[in-house]
């Protein structure tokens, strides 16, 4: 039976061969910190985590199905200028905080499974990050102590303290192709999906306010064809060529419609993006991004309707929206619109695609953003249109489709053009800018 530790207070160690394991109530992180009397490792190498799970007398490895990983340590291979291993326990969710789940327990085992110390930790508040507990030489031995110090400063900013020597900065999202209207490779076929309309759960945000009136709104910016402010004059429109896509640029305009054939009536509009790898010595593990798409429906400078994840239909049936993707992982379209022109109701005149990021993540975090048209009776794409780089944005406008009035034959425009919003429903009031 263990022993059962509170914080500060310490045990001794009679064994040589240990397994440190947490029990948190959430997706975690553990890791270890080797320290000189100093306080700091002596490089990179003593810091043992997911990306460099082994270091001088520790291991890290992988815990039961569902389980945080373990420490394996090895108190003899420590070397000797090594005062003390750091225990710390990590939140996945950058935005949570233990004080929002019950305890985290740390405990301290030997080889054999047998248990030695146990610690529940408790007192934690807003803090994501924790040293759980820490071995340490006391008179020719080892100790385990009790720690629980809750780090409100991030894990990079808690591994800095250690000395550790973080490269953080996010990866550029390559360029996309110079030329215009280019052959392109036969762009790859996706299988259909199954559309699922049912109302999104878990969590998410009640269902959007009735729209204000328009008159709240900023006056409305140039009329469809024309130029927004900030926009350089876009080349003159084109039919969509047969055979290949359409590499678009910010700006750029195409008419939905194939060459010598008819306007188009029933498209889809996919939107992807991956989340950055972290580099430096963080690299290998993803940013957990959770971009929402939505689509909202222009009469005029007024918004009329807003297709989402909590509203997955638009009023008049025209729009479809897939559902939702809560982090960006795999191949393919992370989020899909499908859109019936010909049912559009025949007020609106703008469909606004935007990307909004729910965790409120920027742009910066993001790579390979991008939106692209779908023809839906083929599923063949038919344009695309690729961000150029990371910006310090939480909302993206992407792209529109558009007709100059009632009846008219639509348009799209690619934008790429930043917002902060973490919602569509505090995009809606920043979005006349893009008509």
């Amino acid at each position: 039976m263990s022993a059962v530790l509170v914080k500060g207070q310490n045990g001794p160690l009679s064994v040589n061969e240990l397994v440190i394991s947490v029990e948190v109530a959430a997706p975690a992180d553990l890791s270890a910190l080797l320290v000189t009397p100093a306080g700091t490792v002596r490089s990179d190498a003593d810091f043992v985590f997911f990306n460099q799970p082994a270091g001088p007398g520790v291991t890290l490895r992988p815990g039961a199905p569902g389980a945080s990983a373990v420490l394996t340590v090895a108190l003899d291979a420590i070397p000797a200028d090594i005062e003390q291993l750091r225990a710390v326990i990590t939140l996945d969710d950058v935005n949570g905080s233990f004080g929002q789940l019950s305890a985290p327990v740390a405990r301290v085992g030997d080889a054999a499974g047998n248990a030695l110390y146990e610690y529940r930790i408790e007192g934690l508040s807003t803090e994501s990050i924790v040293i759980a507990l820490e071995l340490y030489r006391r008179q020719g031995g080892w100790k385990a102590r009790a720690v629980g110090q809750g780090y409100a400063g991030g894990f990079a900013a808690l591994v800095t303290d250690h000395g550790v020597r973080v490269d953080d900065a996010p990866q550029a999202a390559p360029q996309p192709a110079p030329e215009q209207f280019a052959p392109q490779p036969a762009p790859e076929q996706f299988a259909p999906q199954p559309e699922q309309f049912a109302p999104a759960t878990g969590g998410y945000p009640p269902p959007l306010p009735p729209l204000p009136p328009t008159g709240d709104y900023p006056p409305p910016p140039p009329p469809p064809g024309q130029p927004a402010a900030g926009f350089p004059p876009p080349p003159a429109d084109r039919d969509l060529p047969n055979g290949h896509a359409v590499s678009l640029v910010k700006g750029q305009r195409i008419n939905l419609r194939k060459e010598g054939g008819a306007a188009l009536s029933y498209v889809k509009m996919g939107l992807g993006w991956d989340p950055v790898k972290r580099g430096g010595i963080f690299g290998g593990k993803a940013v957990d991004v959770d971009l929402d798409a939505s689509v909202v429906l222009f009469a005029g400078p007024g918004p009329v309707d807003v297709v989402y994840y909590g509203s997955l239909n638009s009023k008049d049936g025209s729009i479809r929206h897939q559902g939702d993707n809560l982090t960006g992982e795999g191949e393919g379209d992370d989020e899909e619109i499908s859109v019936d022109l010909a049912r559009i109701s025949p007020s609106v005149t703008t469909l606004l695609f935007i990307v909004t990021s729910y965790k409120g993540h920027t742009f910066e975090q993001l790579a390979n953003a991008y939106c692209r048209l779908v023809d839906s009776a083929t599923n063949a794409e038919l344009a695309r249109f690729t961000l150029a780089g990371g910006m310090p944005f939480t909302g993206m406008a992407m792209g529109k489709m558009f007709r100059a009035a009632p009846g008219a034959d639509w348009k799209f425009q690619a934008i790429g053009e930043g917002f902060q919003a973490k919602h569509p429903g505090e995009a809606v009031p920043q979005l006349a800018r893009f008509l």
